[in-house]
């Protein structure tokens, strides 16, 4: 017994044995499960419905396919138009093995590369489709217009990104998100108007309906009425993205939330590896004690940019320009000569951190490190480094007020993706029948940490390609026996609903719903960010659970239901991060080892690298809500590996 499990902090249950996912040769399995899997005839499919939660990527994709498929669907966004979903924000790029720069890429090498990358903390035969299906992804998006990039004959152009030697990211200057997004609204409105979709803008999920063991629909309150609904259906898909603000700032737009995952997980949704999360290098630093938000400056930059700190800490508040070559560190480039500047993104944050640590940290607070452009803009011209990142360089200066053709970039790590999501099979089926999560809601592609240019990819794959063919075969039972409004656990689910917002607007407390999650964020940074050790996760949980029970007696939430009310709206979203945000810590203290962007100090080798230890942590860690009062259980799944060889990850 370890001494977590003395502290009473979770408690063991049976581990997971079966995923779904095929045997045999792993380049045969998918088209195995797509085979095995049942069919729906196209005039039973206008009988079945299915919920889709979430317009992004994953969401809009997975809508208008089910819906061009013939299924009835109905998409719910908080947005006012599924074109605000925080997929838009991707930049950099899409991953995709066609291998066109005829650089030794392969859908192996792809596959090979994700779950290194991803420190072997993943499940290989749903990375292995990942890269399979992601030529097609390609296909589809041209075909819908996507404008991405293309050399000079017309062919797609391509880009490297971090962890990885070939170049494999198709994109469109710094707009990659937005044009695949739109790419997929148009498809999801072309469905909108055929009538096989419904949209519903401006609605928040706030609960899941599960009737007989299975998810049958959802509660949403309509935001600008504050009318709270009831949507009933045969299945439902959440593909609501990631819970990176939980640390409040983070490179997330701010209404970005966990609450459609976590009410799913409170209802039976085990939630995979939450400890799980990104720390991107390249953002800009934080700029004040009040600021809200942080801004990602795409990883593409660093394909050209290249990133150093002065040798001596005395030089840090000199103007970088008057600073000679012989006095800079380009310190990837020297710990790291095989990848240099692209090493995959945990890696190049720890180093960032370990410079500033060492006091040659620049800008304010020591906080910052250069990312320089001065050799490729000396190099290939003024005019081409515009060409390739000219909108990057544009919102940089705006927000800093400084021009990176003439000063370089000063960056530092910013909390950004999450690995970690609700647990899901292969056919992305959560641990509740009838419940499909998609996307970055899910847990199942990136192991301990993503490499660059794959949220694009999996969104679209599992939009387009995978959820499509999966959900049938549960589908295909269907329809299911028609559950009414007035049924027991539809009448539960709408008064917690209810309850929860009349128990918010008449709390009569001196505290905004900001402040507690400014100073939740603070905790999570501090002790489950960049580093984490025992004594600091552990102290973490117990100021948590402190801040949690004066959150619930002494918040302040203004205005009414009957109306637009972002108070209110907010209040939910945190109470359900500080729940969060316990669990994620409870999930790093248990996993004593370091693995990607899971960093425990008690883990490392003896020049600061992360150690993992196979032989007791090489499984996914899927956690059952235990209840009020009661401690999470742990399931674990074991991940065997049966075509990669675990080993330890080496950028070098």
């Amino acid at each position: 017994m370890t001494d977590d499990l003395i502290d009473g902090l979770y408690r063991e249950g049976a581990p997971i044995r079966d995923t779904k996912a095929p045997s045999g040769p792993i380049e045969q399995r998918w088209s195995k499960r797509q085979f095995e899997a049942k069919l729906v005839n196209p005039a039973n499919r206008r009988k079945l419905s299915v919920i889709v939660v979430g317009t992004g990527l994953a969401g809009g994709a997975a809508a208008a396919t089910l819906g061009e498929q013939g299924y009835q669907v109905s998409a719910f966004c908080y947005q006012d138009s599924p074109r605000r979903a925080h997929s838009i924000a991707a930049q950099g790029g899409m991953n995709a093995a066609k291998n066109y720069k005829g650089d030794g890429d392969s859908v192996y090498r792809l596959f090979y590369d994700t779950v290194k990358g991803g420190d072997y903390r993943a499940r290989e035969s749903n990375v292995y489709r990942l890269a399979e299906v992601s030529s097609n992804i390609i296909d589809q998006c041209v075909a819908q217009g996507v404008p991405f990039a293309r050399e000079y004959g017309g062919l797609l152009d391509n880009r490297s990104f971090g962890g990885v030697q070939v170049s494999r990211t198709f994109y469109a200057r710094g707009q990659t998100g937005q044009q695949l997004l739109i790419g997929a609204y148009q498809a999801l409105q072309r469905q909108v108007a055929e009538g096989t979709v419904t949209m519903y803008s401006r609605h928040e999920m706030l609960e899941l309906i599960v009737v007989d063991g299975r998810a049958r629909g959802i509660i949403v309150r309509d935001m600008v009425s504050g009318e709270v609904e009831t949507h009933l259906a045969d299945a439902v898909v959440l593909a609501t993205g990631g819970y990176g603000n939980v640390f409040f700032l983070s490179t997330n737009a701010m209404g970005c939330n966990v609450t459609a995952t976590w009410r799913a997980h409170r209802k039976g949704a085990y939630f995979g590896n939450p400890c799980f999360t990104q720390i991107h290098p390249t953002c800009i630093p934080v700029a004040g004690e009040h600021q809200s938000k942080l801004t990602l400056m795409s990883e593409s930059l660093r394909n050209d940019g290249r990133i150093w700190v002065p040798k001596k800490a005395e030089d840090r508040n000199k103007d970088p320009r008057q600073i000679p070559e012989e006095d800079r560190d380009y310190y990837l480039e020297r710990i790291y000569p095989a990848f240099g500047n692209l090493v995959p993104r945990d890696i190049a944050s720890r180093a960032a951190k370990y410079q500033c640590d060492a006091g040659k940290g620049v800008g304010p607070g020591g906080l910052g490190v250069y990312l320089d452009f001065s050799e490729v803009i000396g190099r290939v011209g003024r005019d081409t480094v515009s060409a390739r990142y000219g909108n990057l360089f544009d919102m940089y200066k705006q927000i800093t007020g400084e021009d990176p053709y003439e000063v370089p970039m000063r960056i530092y790590p910013a909390v950004h993706y999450t690995m970690g999501g609700l647990w899901v099979d292969y056919d992305l089926q959560s641990s509740i029948p009838g419940l499909f999560v998609a996307g970055e809601a899910n847990f199942s592609d990136h192991g301990a940490n993503r490499l660059g240019a794959s949220a694009l990819m999996q969104g679209l794959s599992d939009g387009y390609f995978v959820l499509p063919n999966t959900i049938r075969d549960y589908l295909a039972s269907g329809p299911y026996p028609a559950v009414d409004e007035s049924a027991p656990e539809v009448v539960e689910a709408k008064k917690s609903v209810t309850s929860r917002i009349e128990q918010f607007l008449n709390s009569k407390g001196t505290r905004t719903v900001d402040s507690y999650h400014r100073e939740l964020g603070h905790i999570m940074w501090e002790y489950c960010g960049m580093s984490r050790n025992r004594e600091g996760l552990l102290t973490a949980v117990d100021r948590i659970r402190t801040l949690r029970k004066e959150y619930w007696s002494n918040v302040k939430v203004l205005g009414e239901n009957e109306q637009i009310n972002q108070s209110l709206e907010r209040a939910g979203r945190v109470a359900d991060f500080l729940e969060l945000g316990e669990l994620m810590c409870i999930d790093a203290l248990h996993r004593r080892e370091s693995c990607g962007g899971h960093f425990r100090e008690e883990s490392q080798t003896e020049d600061g690298e992360a150690e993992r230890r196979d032989e007791e942590f090489a499984y996914a860690a899927a956690w059952e809500w235990g209840g009020e009062d009661s401690s999470p259980v742990l399931h674990k799944e074991d991940l065997v590996y049966e075509f990669i060889e675990l080993k330890q990850r080496s950028y070098k």
